[in-house]
């Protein structure tokens, strides 16, 4: 399609050069004439008598804007859409913390969509991956993003309107910066700085100082969540005991002195504040927790609280406790989620069961500010490319008033990242398998317990006897064949995607209820049984276990730095290792070289004590160390 721009759009020719690719268009004289107007008010495209008009108010209206003319112009001759944005800021943040860091290519490719969704929001949660030139042991070693580097996104970002954010940690979540001897003096505990001391405060500036100098945002995400060992550690024999929301309040105003130095605009995660001042132990959503004024005047002001929640599917729950969060003297950001942590593969049913009504209650509490999390726990198994569809219904959201019209979406996804929206939600089946409920809001992770586990020890077996010992190979061996097409369909780094997710299934149809076969076949004695398993069966599950982890390597490399999947590589590697030791203790058995096998006389019980077989999930376990062994796999 050709297109004639016209109007004053200096600023924005850069931008619609950089997605013509993805949009399959050119900017040419004979093209359909486009006027463009920048001013107030809603977002407005319209094509009549072959001539166009597309009306903006922000940068990023304008990309949205062009897609929807793109979209519609392909379909029909004439129409006008008006969308009224709900939102001043909407975007994601994308973790760079947990072993994958996004490389720049990558950070462009999502940019690209983004623009084109209306996304105007990227927060980096970098813990320590990004350069501190006074501290060279920061991030060594963990593919932190150089000054360069991020002055590079930023820039890129700005051609659409993109606003880059630095998210980083100035209290808790520092584990990894803080495990070189260096930091001996800055530790409280092993993740948590010890508040109070200057050396603390010196680090922090350095951080900061470091995050914000290549972007043009004055705003910064300070973290603070999650800091359970405030005040008890090093602080408790260095200070004696103290009330930690008193030692929080002081922190706070240290760190916040330096953001005012800078001309910085901070922000934080509001939970700690939450746990601080319940007196009953509860947790962060404790719906009966109350702040009075005097308490609330102790807290430093000048911070905008950010609520985090994704486990809802109430919007008065979500309604509730957005004024909560108002009496803290100002609007919340709102971050929900998109459920890619905790597994091999995205759980879009949760994702959409709790993302819909958490969005509707920012919209009809006149939130303004909101972003999806898209968090990376326990290496980052899933690759970042998979939240696209979660961010599309952020998009979609932040331009409908009420609720979002799903046929349309998919229409949209299809425009903004040139994918088959049906394609990617097929990997929410990766998870969402026979006996585990709908939308999976349990969480079971089976396409990673079922990878990791080991087909000797069997941690999960006991969840898998009975019908499930059929219908889980079945179901991913079906889903592997409807991955492949799906990767005959996908284009550019999604090709990757698909690959590693097609092999995954396939390798889970082969290895899911493999060791629950062992042990029967162990314990009833059939010896020729057990020679076809050691000969044939298990060498096939090793060849396709390798198949996934080079598909998986190839992803990781197309879209990561490095640094990190050296982490993934262990982990295929002991499935591997373990697999041969299997084929040769069933052989050494079979052929009389042992007289036995304990592993398989052991009785197989349930994952969780309290967790019933079969009630109501598979099962899950998102640590990697827990899956695999219920010996010690790496401790003092």
């Amino acid at each position: 399609m050709k297109l004639n721009m016209q109007g004053n759009i200096d600023d924005l020719t850069q931008g619609v050069v950089e997605l013509q690719r993805l949009l399959g268009i050119e900017l040419a004289e004979d093209g359909i004439a486009v006027h463009v107007e920048r001013g107030d008010g809603p977002l407005t495209v319209k094509l009549s008598q072959g001539q166009g008009v597309i009306r903006y108010q922000d940068k990023i209206h304008f990309f949205r804007a062009l897609g929807l003319f793109v979209e519609q112009a392909r379909a029909q001759a004439e129409f006008s859409i008006t969308e009224h944005p709900q939102f001043t800021y909407n975007g994601t943040m994308i973790d760079a913390s947990r072993n994958a860091v996004p490389n720049v290519h990558m950070m462009k490719e999502m940019m690209r969509s983004m623009a084109l969704m209306g996304l105007n929001g990227v927060m980096l949660y970098t813990e320590d991956t990004y350069e501190v030139p006074e501290r060279p042991y920061f991030g060594y070693m963990r593919g932190r993003y150089t000054a360069e580097e991020l002055y590079d996104i930023d820039q890129y970002a700005a051609q659409f309107g993109i606003e880059i954010v630095p998210c980083i940690q100035t209290l808790g979540h520092l584990a990894q910066a803080l495990k070189w001897d260096y930091a001996d003096e800055l530790r409280d505990t092993e993740d948590v700085l010890l508040a109070g001391s200057e050396e603390t405060y010196r680090f922090i500036e350095d951080m900061i100082v470091a995050v914000t100098k290549p972007l043009r945002s004055k705003r910064i995400h300070i973290g603070m969540d999650e800091a359970f060992g405030l005040g008890l550690g090093r602080y408790l024999f260095k200070n004696g005991f103290r009330e930690r929301f008193d030692i929080m309040n002081e922190h706070l105003n240290r760190v916040m002195d330096i953001t005012r130095k800078h001309g910085l605009e901070p922000m934080m995660w509001s939970d700690m504040y939450f746990h601080l001042l319940m007196n009953n132990g509860g947790h962060y959503y404790d719906l009966d927790i109350d702040f009075s004024a005097e308490v609330v005047e102790k807290i430093p002001k000048g911070v905008q609280f950010v609520y985090w929640d994704y486990y809802h599917d109430d919007q008065g729950f979500y309604e509730e406790f957005i004024e909560k969060h108002r009496k803290f003297g100002s609007d919340p950001v709102f971050a929900g989620g998109v459920w890619v942590w905790g597994s091999m593969s995205p759980n879009y049913g949760k994702t959409w069961q709790n993302t819909n009504p958490a969005l509707m209650a920012c919209k009809s509490k006149g939130i303004k500010e909101v972003f999806a999390t898209a968090w990376g726990d326990n290496g980052q198994e899933t690759n970042h490319m998979t939240i696209l569809l979660g961010l599309q219904l952020f998009a979609e959201h932040g331009y409908t008033a009420g609720e979002v019209d799903e046929a349309k979406m998919k229409e949209r996804f299809k425009l903004c990242t040139g994918q088959d929206f049906d394609d990617y939600w097929q990997l929410t089946y990766l998870d969402e398998t026979p006996g585990v409920t709908k939308n999976n809001m349990h969480g079971s992770n089976g396409s990673k317990f079922l990878l990791w586990q080991d087909t000797l020890i069997g941690l999960f077996d006991k969840h898998i006897e009975g019908e499930l010992e059929t219908a889980l190979p079945e179901h991913y061996a079906k889903l592997a064949q409807r991955l492949a097409d799906a990767r005959g369909k996908a284009t550019g780094d999604h090709v990757h995607v698909f690959d590693l997710y097609a092999k995954l299934a396939e390798t889970l149809a082969a290895k899911a209820a493999s060791g629950l076969r062992v042990t029967r076949a162990y314990q009833g004695g059939d010896t020729a049984e057990l020679r076809r398993i050691a000969e044939d069966v298990l060498p096939r599950i090793r060849a396709l276990v390798d198949t996934t982890r080079k598909a998986h390597r190839s992803l990781w490399m197309a879209t990561s730095k490095p640094f990190g999947w050296e982490v993934l590589d262990i982990r295929y590697g002991g499935v591997l290792a373990r697999l041969q030791s299997a084929e040769d203790r069933l052989i050494d058995y079979v052929e009389g070289r042992t007289d036995r096998l304990e592993e398989l006389e052991a009785e197989r019980l349930p994952f969780y004590s309290n967790d019933p077989v079969g009630e109501h999930r598979v099962s899950h376990s998102p640590f990697f160390h827990r899956i695999t062994t219920g010996a010690v796999l790496s401790a003092t």
